[in-house]
């Protein structure tokens, strides 16, 4: 088993999303017009992860409009479906953890120095890959290089140098865990 994504939420002063939102958000719907599918473009992690099957199974003249703008309307959507099910298939079968971190959104939270730095700790970008993904991994067939070779479903962070007093704010939160 290996790290392959990692995020958070709310990191803007205004922001009132909360971790559960922003995963089912990633992990798509669970009934209603379009059971098991999903909305990609309210998720990153989801139009990336569709754009690699795309791009593995060669589907790119069944899904020209995959990625493009913040909404569609229903008749793309309905095309959109059976990726958006195959999107949403992929992401629930991975495992996650999650590290409780209460604190106030703030881009220096330490939700996101923790987030911000275990990316770049954790990506193989531009680096001798010490855990290098296996060939299987989906994410190879990205179109965005940095997700491609860097093992991980992130592109902000993956270039970064991380610092490693971020290791003992992260064991902090594991201990009051």
């Amino acid at each position: 088993m290996r790290v392959t994504r990692i995020g958070t939420h709310a990191i803007s002063k205004s922001s009132k999303t909360s971790l559960w939102n922003r995963l089912s958000t990633h992990r798509g719907t669970l009934s209603g017009s379009r059971p098991g599918g999903g909305n990609h473009r309210a998720s990153v992690f989801r139009k990336i992860v569709g754009g690699s099957i795309i791009m593995h199974n060669n589907l790119f003249n069944d899904f020209p409009k995959w990625g493009i703008g913040d909404s569609a309307p229903s008749k793309i959507k309905d095309k959109e479906y059976e990726l958006e099910k195959s999107v949403s298939n992929y992401i629930r079968k991975l495992p996650f953890l999650w590290i409780e971190i209460d604190d106030e959104p703030d881009k220096f939270s330490d939700r996101k120095v923790i987030e911000r730095n275990s990316i770049a700790l954790l990506s193989n970008f531009n680096k001798t890959a010490i855990d290098p993904r296996s060939s299987e991994w989906l994410g190879k067939y990205s179109q965005k290089v940095k997700i491609k070779n860097s093992g991980l479903w992130n592109s902000d962070h993956i270039d970064e140098v991380y610092d490693p007093s971020f290791l003992d704010l992260l064991a902090k939160y594991i201990d009051d865990m």
